[in-house]
């Protein structure tokens, strides 16, 4: 991933809840969305998803009780594997904490702030002051920028980080409809990027590429409702299930790689894991024993037919 010059390795950490209702398996208890599981945290590699880390956690626990450790450890196993570019750490404003930029190190990050009750009013006056402001409807002010005089946990004994912000004012709705009173978004991220604002959002957005990786784990390998009564049993079941994530990821980028090769044109630059089950890993074979060996054949595309014309041209 490149921005603005920079060449990033970024690592997507987020809860995923595993939803187990009905069941009273140790640590099953209510998450926050609405339902009994597991709250498993997951550290997601590169643009392909690669599963670099996962810790299954009982579904009360808060998302940010042990994060720092496991932000630490992600960060490790990545310099381990000797990847060209920078590390670039991407949380939720869930993990908004200082403890977790002390475990980030020399790595990029960018996480996004919790406003918790700062004023809105004022994070527009400052827009305005210190802020560009970008094109957009009539009506509608987008202010983009930078500020660098906020501390981390609002502890002063901290050093400052920058924090990108983008400041939204609404005088008008869709329809051109003048607002009593103006409407105000604020979102902000702290950020030790060298980078534009626009650059530090768009970077952000592409968290969200992480979500279907949830998805490929809970539905395509079928690990949600996880088997065992035991917590320690399941731990080691999930991670039995971040190997073979693994391998059929490394699979489909072997394929997508080799894809001028392809009996038919592919188009995309990941795969699903459950396109590389169904494509490559679901192949009818037929288990042959013959003249003291054994063989598997598979089987062959037929030839499509051709009409009576093309028919004629074809013969001698």
């Amino acid at each position: 991933m490149d921005a603005d010059g920079l060449h990033l390795v970024p690592i997507d950490i987020d809860v995923s809840p595993f939803d187990n209702s009905g069941s009273s398996k140790q640590g099953v208890s209510f998450t926050y969305k609405q339902h009994d599981g597991y709250a498993p945290m997951f550290a997601y590699a590169g643009t392909e998803g690669y599963l670099l880390d996962c810790e299954l956690r009982p579904g009360k626990q808060h998302c940010q009780n042990g994060t720092a450790e496991f932000v630490q450890r992600s960060v490790e196993r990545l310099k381990s594997l000797g990847l060209e570019g920078q590390c670039l750490l991407r949380l939720d404003s869930g993990n908004d904490a200082a403890e977790n930029r002390d475990h980030c190190g020399d790595p990029r990050f960018i996480i996004k702030r919790n406003l918790r009750k700062e004023s809105r009013e004022q994070w527009l006056a400052m827009a305005r002051r210190v802020g560009d402001l970008r094109e957009s409807r009539d009506g509608k002010n987008v202010y983009t920028g930078f500020v660098s005089h906020l501390h981390p946990g609002g502890d002063e004994s901290r050093p400052c980080v920058s924090v990108a912000f983008e400041v939204i004012e609404r005088l008008t709705d869709l329809h051109g409809q003048a607002l009593l009173l103006p409407e105000i978004e604020v979102n902000t991220w702290w950020t030790n990027l060298p980078c534009r604002a626009e650059t530090v959002m768009e970077l952000y957005h592409a968290h969200g590429t992480s979500e279907p990786f949830h998805s490929e784990l809970k539905s395509d390998l079928d690990v949600e409702r996880l088997p065992s009564g035991k917590l320690c049993a399941n731990k080691i079941i999930l991670r039995c299930a971040m190997i073979a994530f693994n391998l059929l990821r490394t699979l489909g980028q072997e394929v997508l790689h080799r894809a001028m090769l392809a009996p038919q044109k592919i188009n995309v630059s990941r795969w699903r894991i459950k396109t590389v089950l169904q494509n490559i890993v679901y192949c009818a074979v037929r288990l042959v024993r013959h003249a003291g060996r054994t063989e598997l054949h598979f089987g062959k595309r037929p030839e499509p037919a051709l009409s009576g014309a093309r028919r004629a041209k074809k013969r001698p």
